[in-house]
């Protein structure tokens, strides 16, 4: 049976600029390549240890998981990439296009901007640097790297920035506004800068009082990685984490503005003239302020592998592994461990990541069995409006069905 096609006019007030200039378009009419449907029988795949049993549940729930994808590509999002395992079942779906100039339905492979979730990925290596006794918890960062904070800063240990309470301020940026960090896409500030700034503005709590989430935090991580190692950040990352989960299309770009390989171009919705909304190109960035904290490109099935990998032991040891389940039990508010984040639904615990940078969204989750995986990226048309993506949402509450 041929596969059922969908036309989507791209409509909601929005005028299309098919350039990362000023250039508007008229609105056009693209054919996505139709959502997936589950897999021949949503066979359970075991993927969890010995040691943490699958509890089985319903299988991903692919009706409603199409039906997400529904309205891609529209204003909210041009192209979308979803990707459900584990033990429940296997469902995979795409929709948008490619690319609005040139039309061509989302390759479901792509290579995307993963944002914080490399997050997760330096949690690991920090993590595994431990279990080396190279690293130690709660020994402060800076015996680590004496002189980086300061005397105005109280000690501020390994463990408090993996989980976000070390009080650091966050680091400056190319601009305060999409405008204005467009403008400024091609040029660097370095980790060191990023992190020189964020001291200059002096702590913002007592270390391990509260919980603020930062990229600041992974920024200095990278740097107490490179430090202890004696290695490239990209090094260590590849060696302790992308290898043994065989993420062959995950990498770290540094100044590199581009993204190697297959891609679906990213898009951010700008102001036009006479209160319009145009879309500019914004694939190409140069995302080395992020670095440790943000930087990583990966793909769906990349990211499958990481999670499956990570939560199965095979990345860090179990001792250490416990870290990333651990949240702050003195912290009423707090719902961040060591690179992930808890989310409790329908009396189900899932433990996420989500990551943001212009054009893209991306998101990982998986209950700590592995009976379910979620991976996601949508070509957000807004990725950094914290009000949420209407797409994202839907998505992900398909997911959790």
């Amino acid at each position: 049976m041929p596969a059922r096609r969908r036309t989507v006019l791209l409509t909601a007030g929005v005028t299309l600029a098919l350039t990362a200039g000023p250039l508007a378009a008229p609105a056009l009419a693209h054919t996505p390549s139709p959502a997936a449907p589950p897999s021949a029988s949503s066979a359970p795949v075991p993927t969890a240890p010995a040691s943490a049993p699958v509890t089985r549940h319903s299988a991903p729930n692919g009706k409603a998981l199409r039906a997400a994808l529904d309205g891609v590509p529209g204003a909210h999002a041009t192209a979308a990439l979803v990707r459900i395992g584990g033990g429940d079942g296997v469902w995979r779906g795409s929709a948008g296009v490619r690319d609005l100039a040139g039309g061509g339905p989302a390759d479901a492979d792509a290579r995307f901007r993963a944002g914080s979730v490399t997050k997760v990925v330096t949690a690991a290596v920090v993590l595994d640097l431990v279990a080396d006794g190279r690293i130690a918890l709660d020994r402060p960062v800076q015996h680590y790297l004496p002189g980086l904070l300061g005397p105005a800063f109280r000690p501020v240990t390994v463990r408090q920035l993996l989980n976000h309470t070390s009080g650091i301020r966050p680091g400056d940026s190319l601009g305060s506004t999409v405008e204005e960090e467009y403008a400024h896409r091609f040029d660097a500030l370095s980790p060191t800068q990023v992190v020189a700034s964020a001291v200059a503005k002096g702590p913002e709590f007592r270390p391990g009082s509260r919980q603020h989430y930062l990229n600041v935090n992974y920024t200095i991580l990278g740097l107490l990685i490179e430090k202890v190692t004696g290695h490239a950040y990209a090094t260590e990352a590849r060696r302790r984490v992308l290898l043994p989960a065989g993420m062959q299309d995950t990498g770290f770009p540094g100044a590199d503005p581009r993204i190697h390989g297959p891609h679906n171009r990213g898009y951010q919705a700008m102001p036009g003239p006479g209160g319009t909304t145009r879309l500019v190109d914004v694939t190409e960035w140069n995302q080395a302020d992020r670095w440790a904290a943000g930087d990583m490109i990966s793909t769906t099935a990349d990211l499958e592998r990481l999670v499956t990998a990570l939560f199965q032991g095979r990345i860090v040891p179990e001792p250490q592994l416990r870290e990333m389940f651990r949240v702050p039990a003195h912290i009423k508010s707090a719902t961040y461990s060591a690179g992930l984040q808890r989310y409790e639904h329908e009396g189900r615990v899932y433990w996420f990541k989500s990551g943001a940078r212009y054009g893209y969204s991306t998101g990982v989750a998986a209950t700590r069995d592995l009976s379910r995986t979620v991976v996601y990226s949508v070509n957000d048309t807004n990725a950094k409006d914290e009000s949420g993506n209407p797409v994202v949402q839907a998505v992900v509450q398909a997911a959790l069905k």
